[in-house]
C-alpha cells in the first residue's frame, strides 16, 4: 500500500481507522484470511494498551487530540509476518467441543482465550451456556484473523458438532495468547511506577535461535528456550507430579514444530518416559485416530508423520529410551505406519475420470499387545470401497511389522537408527512402570 493513502500521520503514528484500512490493504493476499476491522472490532480494545495481530502485540498510545494511534512501522511488520505463513486448508486441527476446558485455556492474564471465544459463539441455541456473560461481546475475529472463513464443522456419529482449523491457524492463535500472556505479566510488573503508555521498542515474533521472540512492555524481546533435551531419562509418572511443571514447559519452544510454545508434555504410553514439551497442534497431529482401544483408521496426517516429515517425528518418537533402544515404535503408531506404509502396494484402485484412484479408507487393528509379541497379529483392511468389493488385505505378525519398520528406518533416517538398537538398554528399568493419562492435552492422549 503506498504512503500516500494513510490519512492523519503524525509522528509515525496512524488512527485506528487508518490502521485498520491499512491492515487489510496488506494482508489481502495472505494465505491466512484478515478481518477488516482488526483494530476497532470486538474483541481488539485499544484502551488496553495494546492490539493483538497475528502472533504480534502493537502498542496502542493517546496522543494530544484525544485520539487512539498505534505506529504504522508495527502494522506493516506485523502484516508481512503473516504474509509469510503458509496454510493448507486439509490439515485440520480438531479444537472442539471438549469435555471439559483444557487447562491453557483457564489461564489467567490473557483476554484472547481464542479456544474458549469459539465455544462460546458456536454452541447450539438451545445450550443453556450459550447466554453466558462473554468478555468483549461478540467476537468477530481473533488478533486480527477471520476464523469463521477456515473454520470447517463435522458431525461425529450424526449427533455431535465438532469444529476444525487449520493447522498453521491453530499455531497462529496459541503463539498469540503466548505473546498476549508475556505481555501482560511484564505490564504488571510496571504497574507500581510508571503506566504502560509507550509501545514497546521493536516487538517481534520471529525465530532466532530456534527460539520465539515474544513481546513485553519492559523487555522487548522475551525469547522462547529451545528445548536441549533437558528431560531427557525422565519419567512422566514421577515429572509430571512436580510443582510448576507446567509453567517452565510453557517457557520452551516445541520440540518438533520448533515455531510455536509448547502447552504439553509429550510422553510414551509403552514404556512412561517423557519425549519432549510439544505445541497443542503437533499434540493433536500425533495422536492415532482411534476408533476403538485397538483400531485405528489411517487418515490423511500420516503422510506428514511418515513420508514428508518423517526424519522429524521419527527423531522425536524415539526420544523415549524405551523405543530407541528397541528400535521400534508404540504400538498404534506401529500398526498406522505398518498400513500406511508397508502396506501401500497392496491397497487397491479403482478407475476414475483421470486416472486411478486408491481404494475407500485403510484402517488396522490388532490383537494381543507388545508385552505379548508372538500372539500380537496387525490386520489391514479396506473401509468404504465404492463397489464393496476389498475387505482384508494382510495380516502381519507384530514382530513381522517391527523387522519391517527396523529396515525403513535404517533407509529413512539412517541417523535416528544408528542412536537406537540393543547397546541403549542400559539404564532402562527392569519393570515397566504405571503411567499417568495425559489430560492436559484437551483429553487427547498421545501413544
Amino acid at each position: 500500500m503506498s504512503e500516500r493513502v494513510i490519512p492523519d500521520r503524525t509522528g509515525g503514528l496512524i488512527t485506528l481507522g487508518a490502521a485498520d484500512a491499512l491492515w487489510a490493504g496488506l494482508t489481502a493476499g495472505s494465505a491466512v484470511p484478515t478481518a477488516p476491522a482488526a483494530f476497532t472490532c470486538s474483541p481488539a480494545h485499544a484502551q488496553a494498551g495494546y492490539v493483538l495481530l497475528g502472533g504480534c502485540v502493537v502498542a496502542t498510545m493517546k496522543t494530544g487530540s484525544g485520539q487512539w494511534s498505534v505506529p504504522e512501522t508495527e502494522v506493516r511488520r506485523a502484516a508481512g509476518e503473516l504474509n509469510a505463513v503458509e496454510m493448507d486448508r486439509q490439515d485440520l486441527v480438531l479444537i472442539g467441543p471438549f469435555h471439559g476446558a483444557p487447562k491453557h485455556e483457564r489461564t489467567e492474564g490473557t483476554s484472547l482465550r481464542w479456544r474458549r471465544r469459539i465455544t462460546w459463539e458456536l454452541r447450539e441455541p438451545g445450550d443453556p451456556e450459550r447466554t453466558a456473560p462473554r468478555e468483549g461481546g461478540r467476537p468477530y475475529h481473533l488478533a486480527g484473523i477471520d476464523w469463521r472463513r477456515v473454520l470447517v464443522e463435522r458431525t461425529r456419529d450424526r449427533a455431535e458438532r465438532t469444529w476444525w482449523l487449520p493447522r498453521a491457524v491453530v499455531r497462529l492463535l496459541d503463539a498469540a495468547e503466548h505473546t498476549e500472556t508475556q505481555w501482560l505479566k511484564a505490564a504488571r510488573t510496571c504497574q507500581h511506577g510508571a503506566p504502560v503508555t509507550e509501545p514497546p521498542s521493536q516487538p517481534r515474533q520471529a525465530r532466532a535461535g530456534g527460539g520465539r521472540q515474544t513481546t513485553s512492555p519492559d523487555h522487548p524481546t522475551t525469547p522462547l528456550r529451545p528445548y536441549n533435551e533437558e528431560l531427557k531419562g525422565h519419567l512422566y509418572s514421577a515429572l509430571s507430579r512436580k510443582p510448576g511443571i507446567s509453567h517452565k514447559v510453557a517457557g520452551w519452544t516445541c520440540a518438533v514444530c520448533g515455531i510455536a510454545p509448547a502447552a504439553v508434555l509429550d510422553h510414551c504410553h509403552e514404556h512412561g518416559y517423557v519425549r519432549a514439551p510439544v505445541c497443542h497442534s503437533c499434540n493433536t497431529q500425533e495422536r492415532p485416530d482411534h476408533l476403538y482401544g485397538n483400531d485405528i483408521r489411517v487418515a490423511n496426517h500420516y503422510t506428514r508423520l511418515f513420508h514428508t516429515h518423517a526424519v522429524d517425528w521419527l527423531r522425536h518418537w524415539h526420544r523415549c529410551p524405551g523405543c530407541r533402544a528397541r528400535t521400534t515404535l508404540p504400538l498404534p503408531h506401529l500398526a498406522a505406519w505398518t498400513a500406511h506404509t508397508a502396506c501401500r502396494s497392496l491397497r487397491p484402485t479403482h478407475p476414475v475420470p483421470r486416472g486411478r484412484k486408491p481404494c475407500g479408507v485403510l484402517r488396522v487393528s490388532w490383537t494381543g499387545s507388545h508385552n505379548a509379541p508372538r500372539s500380537c497379529l496387525l490386520t489391514v483392511t479396506v473401509d468404504f470401497c465404492p463397489s464393496g468389493e476389498h475387505r482384508v488385505l494382510a495380516r502381519i505378525p507384530y514382530r513381522e511389522a517391527a523387522e519391517r519398520f527396523r529396515a525403513w528406518l535404517a533407509e529413512t533416517a539412517p541417523a535416528v537408527a544408528t542412536a537406537a538398537g540393543p547397546d541403549s538398554l542400559d539404564g532402562l528399568p527392569a519393570r515397566s512402570r504405571p503411567v499417568i493419562a495425559d489430560t492436559s492435552g484437551e483429553g487427547l492422549s498421545l501413544f
